[in-house]
């Protein structure tokens, strides 16, 4: 079952459309321009963002979604029923949205430089100290969850960044790959100077074959079983938009279930493998007598033929008896090679 704690509030704030300024979410108008807050206009979480803690504001954040009047567009508290403004029926008004989970602000500068002047203000400034221009704050990036695992060991933070260049060492580890091994950098032509093949044959009869600690529930025709179950408490912290400039801090916690099982059960395992090689185009494999209670298991090939090149000695394998029977000694084919000096594939 989700349990759901709040934790704390924090104060947001809001960017005035008509000048750019930055103001505190409790602010209903402008403090710059005077311009009030229009319905449309998002909270966001401040880069130097605070826990309320005097009562009057904590009311405030309890107070539910602000209502913006269908009459005269002025903000109003969510427990207001007539306008402060022009004192129309707030029934009429809209309500601002609320609950959407808000991501933090980008980290916080040591210094903002004003984009009017150049002067240095403190990351909480909303006006200029040397021209009184509005300070622009960085943009959040778009509301995402973060989920966070309670265990008895500490959390580590870890940068996003690490991830970003994880995943582009990876990239760029895959395109480096295609170009080394799958995309054809060359042909040369070669002449087959010798074949190796490689036949091996399983024979298989029932085992107890015992397994420990395996994940999830135990296979129908298993025995001797013995499951036990792995609980871990599950945490996942969000800032929710209470739609009045404020938002709860919320954490939510559910136990996540897992169990693992001893156990165990009769299979087809592998006694001994019989191989035979030779040197020509056509493979051959053992026949071996079966005890009672025997069978074989599927048997594999390996084909290898070896070519004459002006680049050295190349060897091609393949999967295939029909195209290993197709390579007669001194018959020359092209081959494509990778830009390691592999042999892709072979063409008459």
């Amino acid at each position: 079952m989700e349990q759901q704690e709040s934790k704390k509030f924090v104060e947001l704030e809001w960017v005035c459309p008509n000048c750019d300024s930055r103001n505190k979410g409790s602010k209903k108008t402008c403090e710059n321009c005077g311009a009030p807050q229009p319905d449309n206009v998002k909270f966001q979480r401040a880069a130097d963002e605070k826990v309320i803690t005097d009562k009057k504001s904590q009311d405030a954040a309890r107070a539910g979604a602000d209502i913006h009047c269908g009459f005269c567009g002025t903000r109003n508290p969510g427990n207001a029923v007539t306008c402060s403004q022009c004192g129309g029926d707030l029934k009429e008004g809209k309500a601002r949205q609320a609950g959407q989970v808000l991501q933090a602000a980008p980290p916080v500068p040591k210094a903002i430089p004003c984009a009017n002047c150049g002067a240095e203000n403190t990351v909480s400034a909303r006006m200029c100290k040397e021209c009184g221009a509005p300070i622009k704050q960085a943009a959040a990036p778009a509301p995402v969850q973060t989920q966070v695992k309670l265990s008895n060991s500490p959390q580590k933070k870890v940068n996003g960044w690490i991830f970003a260049a994880i995943g582009a060492f990876f990239l760029i580890c895959c395109v480096a790959a295609v170009l080394l091994f799958v995309i054809p950098s060359k042909s040369v032509q070669g002449t087959v100077t010798n074949l190796q093949w490689q036949t091996s044959v399983p024979v298989q009869e029932i085992q107890t074959v015992n397994y420990s600690n395996e994940r999830g529930s135990a296979p129908s025709d298993a025995y001797n079983v013995s499951c036990q179950t792995d609980s871990q408490e599950v945490c996942e912290e969000k800032t929710v938009d209470q739609g009045n400039g404020f938002a709860e801090v919320v954490q939510e916690c559910h136990t996540e279930s897992e169990q693992y099982c001893d156990y165990t059960v009769d299979e087809w395992t592998t006694i001994q493998t019989y191989t035979l090689d030779g040197n020509d185009n056509y493979p051959v494999y053992e026949d071996p007598n079966l005890a009672s209670g025997q069978r074989l298991g599927t048997a594999t090939e390996t084909l290898t033929v070896i070519f004459s090149t002006p680049d050295g000695q190349k060897n091609y394998s393949t999967d295939s008896v029909s195209e290993f029977q197709q390579f007669g000694i001194g018959s020359e084919w092209n081959l494509k090679m990778n830009a390691m000096g592999g042999v892709m594939s072979v063409e008459r």
